[in-house]
């Protein structure tokens, strides 16, 4: 069963070793920025479950849902001065600390759980964790998959961009998917994510968007009537750890890290594909949602959303740098500048 591992210690060493029943023992903490029942809260359990296993106990983790320590982006901070062991948050706040990220947010560059894996597991996934290690000081250990983001409001059925008109929505802190919604003829709302729910519940914001899982587990379903099966991000979430955490372990230790965190990556690509059609369905039935298709297959989103691209080809590396990643998916270059 997933649970927060607990220790009761008989005593605390400055170093922050722990005197347990079997031998000396470390706690680390873990930031979620999610509700527990979401993705983030799987790879985060799945994280911690390997580790004790794999460390006979030596190393266990507490985990702290629900921005319990801080917003996701002050968990980049924290980590990567050693004032926290590990976070689990979304992939868009990580790109203010490593613009080259962003080429993971673009709107309607990854389009299914497949394109997700391949980018993350592959080239692009090892160059752009090693930016972040340069950029920002932590080191991405796993990733979580947690499904296209779907748009949602408390107002009216939106199927095409017209539709959002008079509409306020809700984005995170991103300037990649502020300028999406701007060349949907609207200008959003950029709010942290421990404010959402309140300003969605208050009616400062009309709506958010999310994928079904995050939807789920945050109980948006509570404050939102109408679903667009939109997909022009897909919601990633990297498990990063301090790299002067990662650096101060034994070479074994370094080793046993990397080994869980690809196993809890490849545990949450699996708990994607078996939970999410389930959770729509429950969205509907039991909570009275409403999901309308975008019209004429999200086409005139994607025309207007790809148009920003060329804004951001010098922040993510050059248009080469797209060029590459579509390569990698099987699709054609990105429209020059």
């Amino acid at each position: 069963m997933r649970i927060q591992k607990l220790i009761f210690p008989m005593a605390i060493s400055a170093a922050g070793l722990v005197v347990s029943g079997n031998a000396m023992a470390e706690t680390w903490k873990m930031a979620l920025g999610d509700a527990a029942g979401g993705t983030q809260y799987e790879l985060g359990t799945t994280f911690a479950e390997l580790i004790e296993q794999k460390t006979n106990g030596e190393i266990t983790v507490d985990l702290f849902p629900n921005g319990q320590l801080g917003s996701e982006q002050d968990t980049i901070n924290n980590a990567s001065m050693g004032l926290l062991d590990l976070s689990v948050l979304a992939i868009n706040n990580i790109t203010p600390f490593s613009p080259t990220v962003g080429v993971m947010t673009l709107p309607y560059v990854i389009q299914s759980p497949e394109d997700a894996r391949t980018l993350t597991q592959g080239e692009t996934g090892q160059e752009l964790a090693e930016n972040t290690i340069r950029d920002a000081g932590v080191r991405i250990l796993g990733w979580a998959y947690s499904g296209c983001r779907r748009l949602t409001n408390s107002a009216k059925p939106v199927a095409e961009p017209a539709d959002l008109e008079g509409l306020v929505i809700r984005v995170p802190k991103n300037e990649i998917m502020i300028a999406a919604y701007q060349s949907w003829g609207v200008n959003p709302n950029p709010l942290a994510w421990s404010e959402t729910f309140t300003a969605l519940q208050q009616g400062v914001v009309d709506g958010q968007d999310n994928p079904y899982i995050t939807i789920d587990a945050m109980k948006f379903y509570e404050v939102q009537d109408y679903v667009t099966e939109s997909c022009y991000v897909f919601s990633m979430e990297p498990l990063i750890i301090g790299e002067g955490k990662f650096q101060s372990l034994s070479p074994e230790l370094q080793a046993t890290v990397l080994e869980a965190g690809q196993e809890a990556t490849e545990h949450s690509y699996e708990f994607l594909l078996e939970s999410e059609e389930a959770i729509k369905q429950r969205l509907v039935e039991e909570h009275g949602m409403e999901i309308t298709q975008p019209a004429n297959d999200e086409q005139e989103w994607i025309d207007l959303a790809t148009g920003i691209w060329p804004q951001f080809y010098d922040s993510i590396g050059g248009k080469e740098k797209l060029d590459e990643v579509l390569a990698a998916l099987g699709r054609e270059p990105a429209p020059a500048e």
